[in-house]
């Protein structure tokens, strides 16, 4: 029998601080590691978003105006509430994403963790008094909320994504209206639960449900959402942007194609290592996977000997029966339709497979969406796995003789999102931090984003930050007043 989602939140929206029946027509979602049927989701009707935006505009009025510290107050409540039942919500998170259970639980609570990070960013939110040119002025720089924000989520980390964008905007004293992928919508009114019970005032987090180019849209296109938070494609991003009917704030963290870098004197058992992780981890779903590879010509063979090794060593299951495992399966249909594309394109045009290329064998595989990690050699950039995003458990890897021709063939992408670098003489690392164009380089590490740094793209990987002090201020108007006091005049 089918493991199915608590009827508290299958087919609901919520609106107003409560849980409420969608009156709009049901989409089915399934476990993609069995093909079941889980629940169900309300196709969010435009009655049931101008509620909920209205709703927000009402509760930012009052939101917006709480002293900082009971904001944080609430974030520590929520984030407190979240880790307490991490292992509840991990399983809702496995059960509609397919990821091992273990690695949802930890997602679970990377999203308390911002919680609390961004509880104690909100009591550190400073202006500045400006020097004027003469005397008797005096000019004070301060912040205040945008407003209501659109934030519109991605389904490979349902629970993590939603918390940048929430947990920076109730830190800034905004109301925030989440669209979570209709593949993953369960996670976010798991989120939901845990916002009613923190107390954070009715209105405030609001959570509705349905297509992206529908319900999406809809709060794109509504006066009433100040800023649109959106995490997904580079193709959705430019269409938000392209499409807005007035001047919105955006922030877009959109699509990468990650290179990494492994120089001639790099820790290749480490490179090996992290390769590994980053290429394979959440079956590829993740807009920093390392894509391609480039290995110093000397060390190649040898990198793919024990890449492919390490490739086939990872562990490949159903996310509930097997929690450990080191890969559950993709989350639906099109991704991996994409992967086994890049893979038929890579190896007609020559490229030579080392590892994977097919499904796991056996009767436990035969109903989900399961591929083995799968690696392909001595590839070019005209092959779709080396310039595009191709978002699965695929990698293409191919050698270089000078650091120039590396720095090129990493920068030839019109995205701009993360990179990777091994190596351990100092001047290749600089020149590579300095040359790679990319908003976040990792060195002999494959975590390109930690909290309280950073977290953002160029080119066509988006616009805006997450994380750190820099997302919080994402979410904030400035404001300048200069004020006439006459003192030294």
């Amino acid at each position: 029998m089918a493991d199915v989602i608590p009827s508290r939140i299958n087919g609901k929206l919520f609106i107003e601080g409560k849980f409420v029946e969608g009156r709009g027509e049901r989409i089915d979602v399934r476990n993609p590691a069995r093909g079941e049927l889980i629940g169900q989701i309300a196709a969010t009707t435009p009655a049931e978003i101008e509620q909920a935006v209205c709703a927000a505009r009402a509760a930012f009025r009052s939101w917006s105006r709480q002293p900082a510290k009971v904001r944080a107050q609430a974030l520590h409540r929520l984030g407190d509430l979240i880790a307490a039942d991490a292992q509840r919500m991990a399983h809702i998170m496995t059960l509609e994403q397919g990821k091992p259970l273990n690695e949802a639980k930890g997602e679970i609570l990377k999203l308390a963790e911002a919680c609390h990070f961004y509880g104690e960013e909100a009591v550190r939110i400073l202006g500045e008094i400006v020097p004027n040119d003469q005397n008797g002025y005096q000019s004070q720089v301060i912040r205040e909320p945008i407003g209501v924000v659109g934030a519109i989520t991605p389904w490979n980390y349902p629970a993590e994504l939603i918390g940048w964008k929430l947990c920076a905007s109730l830190a800034a004293g905004c109301a925030i209206i989440i669209k979570p992928a209709e593949i993953t919508p369960f996670t976010a009114l798991a989120i939901a639960e845990k916002v009613a019970e923190a107390g954070i005032p009715a209105g405030v987090v609001n959570v509705l449900t349905g297509k992206g180019s529908l319900v999406g849209q809809a709060l794109v296109d509504h006066p009433g959402i100040d800023k649109i938070a959106f995490t997904g494609s580079s193709a959705v991003g430019l269409q938000i942007q392209r499409s807005c009917p007035s001047i919105k704030r955006l922030s877009l963290e959109l699509g990468g194609n990650c290179p990494l870098i492994v120089t001639q004197g790099a820790d290749i058992d480490a490179a090996v290592k992290g390769a590994t992780r980053r290429s394979f981890r959440n079956m590829g779903q993740i807009c920093i996977a390392i894509n391609r590879i480039y290995v110093a010509r000397p060390l190649y063979e040898i990198f793919l000997e024990k890449f492919a090794r390490a490739a086939d060593a990872l562990t490949i299951g159903d996310g509930l029966l097997n929690p450990a495992a080191d890969l559950g399966s993709m989350a639906s249909a099109d991704p991996l339709a994409k992967t086994r594309a890049h893979l038929v394109d890579a190896l007609d045009k020559g490229a030579r497979l080392i590892a994977g290329g097919k499904a796991p064998e056996g009767e436990e595989f035969t109903k989900g969406f399961f591929f083995r990690p799968t690696i392909v050699a001595d590839c070019t950039h005209a092959m779709k796995v080396m310039s595009e995003e191709t978002f699965g458990p695929l990698v293409g890897v191919a050698p270089y003789d000078t650091l120039g021709e590396a720095i090129a063939l990493a920068n030839d992408t019109p995205y701009g999102l993360a990179s990777y670098v091994y190596a351990r003489d100092l001047q290749e690392i600089y020149q590579l931090s300095a040359e790679l164009d990319y908003g976040n380089v990792a060195v002999n590490n494959v975590d390109a984003g930690i909290m309280n740094a950073p977290y953002g793209g160029r080119k066509q990987s988006g616009i805006g930050y997450e994380h750190g002090r820099e997302g919080l201020l994402e979410y904030f108007n400035f404001k300048h007043v200069r004020l006439y006091h006459g003192v030294g005049a």
